[in-house]
């Protein structure tokens, strides 16, 4: 890959970083944060997207973005309020801009006529900043420059010569800078919200207006930035224009300009009279500069402004100390790392947690129970082991916030569909997880979302005749709990309509039509492959395609969901997933002469039952007595097909378990051998698909162990009516 190939990937990198922040800074002003320095990042985000497209010529891109970034700029500067419908069209045009970023890193072809509403949504921009569309054509003009400041509502600090530095920055723009949608005026906002600004301007090379190119860059700007920051955050206001133009930063000694600093409206009056010589005006306060809308402004990359700007007032100044304070303390250090090379020492970990098993056994083999010299060295080696596999394994996990981000957009969209009103809140979003499983997560939650919109939520006529607010409420949430991560879609709709879910079982064939189902049992219907209960078939639902794939897809990760529902108050979908898809605790068992791992996280308890407690069912069946219910009792060995005769639960061990949806099954096994961590190895890519069995491992004497599927065993076995429901499913698909 050359140099440029890679800074183009490293940008879009980036592109994904800022999009991430500004969707989450959008929505915070959409909540009601209306505080600058939200407000500044939302427009940072945006700015340095269009910066480093300009750089790659990406010219639809940075033309979107700059028509984002203006609107965002009235917003900063006071003059767009963020109303509801303002904000709207500023959501809708994060959305735009993220399809944006996503052709251009493709390299798709982007037309404004094409199924991306790129036109439409420069039109609404247009009307919320209320400026026309295309470049103004330039007639006859009134020239009346009009003086702003340009620091808007952020101040500086107050300057401590004793302790602040001192920056010399000459700066002169090529061309490019301005046919890529840079704005000088811009940066020089940007360095004001760092420290004290002086301008002074060199227009040697300035021609008369009958000889202006209005793409050419003649002026070159002599600052003096007076700040506490440190020298990178000076450079970092020049990232993106950084190549398209002349840059010469030096740091001095403290000192206030005043002979040579200019009065930039002076300058252009003195322009507009075709006068060679700028008079040298001393500067003081923020810094102000002149401008309309002639060709001029355009040339020297100035925004247009109907009303002055007031200068910042005292509290504002105190408001913006204490912001540079705060920025002061800088982020952590970050590295780019490709994922494989993550995946390689993934494994290369897990190989060294099989080893050191390996060793603990060949200890025990060797019998050095009286070296407790050996035995120290190795436990340590242990626990060393241990923490080595914890913290590359932190590597890996990443908050699940840039996944609940991207279902922000779904619920807009589905919305705006379903002409409903919908707030999507989440909660958890800093929860940490495997990265694979974050990335397998998206078209569960995608599919859960939609349906929560569409089915789960009334519209708002039907809610305001239920005595409920218009606006729906879907909630997204993410929770450690007993070493998984449980995430929870929730809404406060109608819930299941269970006597229509069980005529749609019926009318299908699913279910016999004197069927005796439980309430969760009638919900669980919703999963099986094929079942809807939508009248009409639409571009949302329908066709009954949906909920199977969600349960498959949380199973295929590990992982179990349940349902509950309140009709009138709502649903809540509940997902447990592993935390990572690499390692696991598990309690080591024999069944029938082999060994087997069963997950740590399904296990409840362990307990030796008394005859008095094993009770018969059926012709076979056998359940256990405990706590006043009865208990189903799953004879492993049997159920997997290693032993011809089951297990005396009296003789053997009996493992409580609890499987999706909250089921409790006992499973019998011979004898528990050890409770260790082990590392999973997939066995249908190795082997091939086995049923009951989720996985496999390496034991410390380098057999191989197979690991239970505690859900598919306790389905199994249990033998309700929605298992019957999904012989059905699968007897009518093989006819």
């Amino acid at each position: 890959m050359d140099a440029m190939a890679a800074i183009r990937v490293t940008f879009f990198q980036e592109c994904q970083e800022q999009l991430a922040a500004l969707e989450a800074d959008l929505l915070a002003l959409n909540e009601g944060s209306t505080d600058s320095e939200t407000v500044n990042s939302v427009f940072r985000a945006v700015h340095s997207i269009k910066g480093g497209a300009g750089a790659f010529k990406l010219e639809s891109l940075v033309k979107f973005a700059h028509k984002f970034e203006t609107a965002l700029d009235h917003v900063r500067g006071g003059k767009l309020a963020p109303s509801p419908d303002v904000m709207k069209v500023l959501l809708r045009s994060a959305d735009v801009l993220a399809d944006l970023v996503e052709l251009s890193r493709d390299g798709n072809a982007i037309d404004d006529d094409c199924w991306l509403p790129t036109g439409e949504e420069l039109s609404a921009l247009s009307v919320a900043i209320d400026a026309p569309e295309d470049d103004e054509e330039f007639g006859s003009i009134d020239f009346q420059p009009a003086l702003i400041d340009i620091g808007g509502n952020d101040v500086f600090p107050a300057p401590n010569p004793a302790n602040d530095a001192v920056f010399l920055i000459e700066f002169s723009a090529d061309a490019e800078l301005y046919d890529r949608a840079n704005e000088t005026l811009l940066i020089f906002r940007e360095l004001q919200r760092l420290g004290n600004v002086a301008v002074a301007c060199d227009t040697t090379r300035l021609p008369l207006l009958d000889a202006l190119d209005p793409q050419a860059g003649y002026l070159t700007w002599n600052l003096q930035l007076t700040t506490a920051e440190p020298r990178q955050s000076v450079d970092d206001v020049f990232e993106f224009v950084n190549g398209d133009c002349h840059l010469l930063i030096k740091t001095e000694a403290p000192a206030t300009p005043t002979e040579d600093a200019y009065d930039i409206a002076a300058l252009l009056r003195s322009v507009q009279d075709n006068n060679d010589e700028a008079a040298a005006l001393p500067f003081s306060g923020p810094l102000q500069v002149a401008t309309d809308a002639v060709p001029l402004s355009t040339s020297i990359g100035l925004a247009r402004a109907d009303n002055p700007v007031t200068a910042p007032t005292t509290d504002d100044a105190a408001n913006g100390t204490s912001r540079a304070k705060a920025s002061a303390n800088q982020a952590p250090a970050t590295i780019r790392v490709e994922f494989d090379r993550v995946d390689r020492l993934i494994n290369l970990v897990g190989e060294l947690v099989i080893n050191q098993a390996m060793l603990s056994q060949r200890v025990l083999e060797a019998d050095f129970e009286g070296s407790s010299a050996v035995l120290l060295g190795l436990e340590e080696l242990e626990q060393l082991t241990r923490e080595i596999q914890e913290s590359v394994m932190a590597i890996r996990a990443q908050p699940v916030k840039p996944l609940f981000q991207r279902m922000s957009r779904i619920v807009r969209e589905i919305a705006d569909v379903t002409q409903k009103d919908v707030k999507l809140k989440t909660e958890g979003d800093a929860t940490e997880v495997d990265k694979t499983v974050v990335e397998r997560l998206a078209d569960p939650l995608t599919h859960m979302i939609r349906n929560a919109v569409d089915h789960g939520l009334e519209s708002p006529a039907v809610r305001l005749a239920a005595g409920k607010p218009a606006e729906g409420v879907v909630k997204l949430s993410a929770a450690h709990r007993s070493g998984r991560i449980v995430i929870e879609v929730s809404d406060d709709g109608a819930g299941i309509n269970r006597p229509k879910v069980r005529a749609a079982a019926i009318r299908k064939g699913l279910i016999p039509a004197d069927a005796i189902l439980s309430d969760n049992e009638i919900d669980n219907l919703l999963f099986l492959p094929g079942f809807s209960t939508a009248d009409t078939v639409s571009n949302i639902s329908g066709r009954g395609v949906g909920m199977d794939v969600v349960k498959r897809s949380i199973q295929a990760l590990g992982g179990r969901i349940s349902i509950s529902s309140r009709p009138g108050y709502g649903s809540t979908f509940s997902m447990s997933l592993p935390l990572t898809l690499a390692v696991l605790d598990g309690m080591v068992v024999s069944v029938g002469g082999e060994t087997i791992v069963v997950p740590l996280t399904a296990i409840v308890e362990t307990l030796r039952p008394k005859s008095s407690e094993l009770h018969g069912l059926g012709v076979d069946g056998r359940v256990i007595a405990i706590r006043n219910t009865f208990i189903p009792l799953i004879d492993v060995g049997c159920e997997l097909g290693i032993s011809d005769r089951p297990i005396a639960p009296e003789t053997g061990v009996t493992i409580l378990v609890e499987a999706e949806g909250g089921a409790r099954s006992a499973l019998v096994v011979d004898a528990i051998q050890d409770q260790r961590q082990v590392v999973i190895k997939s066995l249908e890519e190795n082997y091939g698909g086995v049923s009951g069995i989720a996985a496999a491992t390496i034991l410390g004497d380098g057999r191989v162990a197979l690991i239970l599927d505690v859900d598919a065993v306790v389905r199994r076995t249990r033998g309700d009516l929605t298992m019957y429901a999904m012989e059905k499913v699968a007897a009518l698909g093989s006819a």
